[in-house]
C-alpha cells in the first residue's frame, strides 16, 4: 500500500467531530479536513503519529494553541493511537493530605494538581477506595445520603459521578486490566458482608454484574494475573479471617476457590492485602516483617525476596501504597528526615533480581511537607 492509500484509510478510521461548521455531525471522536493540517509541511496521519509521542503533560499545552488542537485533545482519539502504538506512561495519582488528588508525572519529576472532587463534605472526609481504568480514576466513598462513585477522566480533566453500580460498596477487593474493572466483596450500606462482584467497562461507562464469589468478604485485595481476576484475604465475618483465594475466569464467567493461597491471616485492624502483580508475576507485602513476598504459582505457597525500603508494621499496613509500576514494583510510604515529613516513591525491577539478600530499590520521586500517611494511591498508564 501506498503512502497516498495509507493517508486516505486513516482518514476512513478517524471518529467525525464538529469543526465548528457541522455541529450535527459530532459523536465524539476526531475529524480531520483534507483542507489543513495539524502541523505545518506534514500530512495529518503523520503529524497525529507525533504528537501521541509526545509527552502527556504536553497535551495540556497542546490543547491550548488553537481550536483544532484543543478538540483533538478532547476527543481521546491521541490516546487511542497511544495504545495501538504500544506508548504507555505510567503517572502515580494519589491522596496523602485532604486537599485533594495529585499526580506525579515521573517523566517531567512534577506533581499535577487534579481539580477538586464537587462531592459533599462528608465524601470528602470519609474513607475511600481507588481505582485507575483505562484512562478514567474511579473513587469510591460515602456521601451524606449513601455511597458514591465519582470518576476523574483524564481527556476531559474533569470529575463526573460515575452512575450504575449495582450494588454500593465499601472495603471491597477490586483490579483493573486494560479497559475493564472487576470490583468484589466488601459491604453494603446495612453493614452486610457481600459476595457479589461486578464488572465496569470504561470504554461504555457501564457496570455488569458477575456471578457471585464462594464467600462473603471485606478488606481483601484483588488483582488481574494471566487475564484472570483474583480475590485473597480479608473477612468473612468480623471475627473470621479467610486464607483462601478465589480466581474468576472471565470467559467463563465462573469462581475458582485456591485453598492456602493466602495464608496471612487478616485481623480487624490489619489493613487489606498490599500486593501487586509484575508480569504475570504476585508479589506482596509482610506487613510484621517488612518483607516483599513472592507466590509461586505451581506449589501455591510464598517465598520472601527482601525488604521493604519503608516500615510497614507500624500501622498494620495502613498509609502504605504498594502497586505495579510497569514492569517494576513501586512502594509508597511515609519517611521522616531531618528536613521534615515526605512521601516517598521507590521501584525496583524484579527482572534486577535479588543481590546478597537484598532488593535495589530506586527512588522515583519525592513529595514533602505532606506527612506520612497516604490515604489512596492508584497507577494509571496512558
Amino acid at each position: 500500500m501506498d503512502f497516498e492509500c495509507k493517508k486516505k484509510l486513516c482518514y476512513s478510521k478517524m471518529k467525525k467531530i464538529s469543526d465548528g461548521e457541522d455541529r450535527g455531525d459530532y459523536d465524539g471522536g476526531f475529524k480531520l479536513r483534507l483542507d489543513e493540517s495539524l502541523i505545518a509541511g506534514l500530512y495529518d496521519d503523520v503529524a497525529l503519529n507525533c504528537l501521541a509521542w509526545a509527552c502527556r503533560s504536553d497535551y495540556f499545552s497542546l490543547a491550548c494553541l488553537n481550536v483544532r488542537f484543543s478538540k483533538l485533545m478532547k476527543s481521546g482519539y491521541l490516546y487511542e493511537l497511544r495504545k495501538k502504538l504500544g506508548i504507555v506512561e505510567h503517572w502515580v495519582y494519589m491522596v496523602c493530605d485532604p486537599r485533594g488528588w495529585e499526580a506525579f508525572d515521573p517523566m517531567r519529576n512534577k506533581w499535577v494538581k487534579l481539580p477538586k472532587i464537587p462531592c459533599d463534605e462528608c465524601f470528602n472526609h470519609a474513607d475511600k477506595e481507588s481505582l485507575a481504568v483505562g484512562s478514567e480514576l474511579l473513587v469510591f466513598g460515602r456521601e451524606c445520603f449513601g455511597f458514591a462513585t465519582w470518576k476523574y477522566s483524564l481527556i476531559h480533566h474533569s470529575w463526573f459521578k460515575c452512575e450504575g453500580i449495582n450494588h454500593p460498596r465499601c472495603l471491597f477487593a477490586s483490579g483493573s486490566l486494560g479497559s475493564i474493572a472487576v470490583v468484589a466483596g466488601g459491604f453494603d450500606k446495612f453493614g452486610n458482608i457481600l459476595k457479589s462482584a461486578e464488572l465496569y467497562d470504561s470504554s461504555t461507562g457501564r457496570w455488569e454484574m458477575l456471578p457471585n464469589m464462594h464467600s462473603p468478604r471485606k478488606l481483601s485485595s484483588g488483582f488481574f494475573m494471566d487475564e484472570k481476576f483474583y480475590v485473597v484475604g480479608g473477612m468473612t465475618s468480623h471475627t473470621d479471617s479467610l486464607t483462601c483465594g478465589e480466581e474468576l475466569d472471565l470467559k467463563t464467567r465462573k469462581w475458582r476457590r485456591i485453598e492456602g493461597m493466602y495464608p496471612n491471616v487478616n485481623k480487624a485492624a490489619q489493613a487489606p492485602p498490599l500486593v501487586a502483580v509484575v508480569d504475570n508475576q504476585l508479589y506482596a507485602v509482610e506487613y510484621l516483617t517488612n518483607n516483599v513476598i513472592k507466590y509461586d504459582k505451581e506449589k501455591n505457597k510464598w517465598d520472601v525476596l527482601g525488604r521493604l525500603p519503608v516500615r510497614a508494621d507500624y500501622s498494620n499496613g495502613w498509609g502504605l501504597a504498594f502497586k505495579a509500576y510497569g514492569k517494576r514494583l513501586l512502594v509508597v510510604g511515609g519517611q521522616r528526615t531531618q528536613e521534615g515529613e515526605a512521601i516517598v516513591l521507590n521501584c525496583w525491577c524484579p527482572k534486577s533480581g535479588v543481590k546478597n539478600g537484598s532488593l535495589d530499590w530506586k527512588v522515583l520521586g519525592v513529595k514533602e511537607k505532606v506527612g506520612v500517611f497516604v490515604y489512596n494511591c492508584a497507577i494509571m498508564g496512558c
